[in-house]
C-alpha cells in the first residue's frame, strides 16, 4: 500500500457529484445526450480529403498586389 493512499477519504467535491447524480439520476444520460449532439458524429473521411486537395493556397502576402 502506498503511504500516500487515503482509502477513507474522499473530496468535497466528489461528494458533491456523487450526490447529485443520486438526486437527478437522468443527469448521466442528459450528459451523454449532449454529447452525442455535439462531439459524437461520423467524419466523411472521403469527403474531407476531396475539401482539402480543392483547398487553394494562400499568398505569402496577402494584400500584396500582382503588379
Amino acid at each position: 500500500m502506498s503511504i500516500f493512499a487515503r482509502p477513507h477519504y474522499t473530496s468535497d467535491t466528489t461528494n458533491f457529484i456523487n450526490q447529485m447524480k443520486k438526486d437527478q439520476p437522468q443527469l448521466e444520460a442528459q450528459q451523454r445526450a449532449g454529447r452525442a449532439l455535439l462531439w459524437d458524429k461520423n467524419v466523411n473521411y472521403e469527403a474531407q480529403a476531396d475539401a482539402a486537395q480543392a483547398e487553394v493556397a494562400q499568398k505569402p502576402y496577402v494584400y500584396q498586389t500582382n503588379n
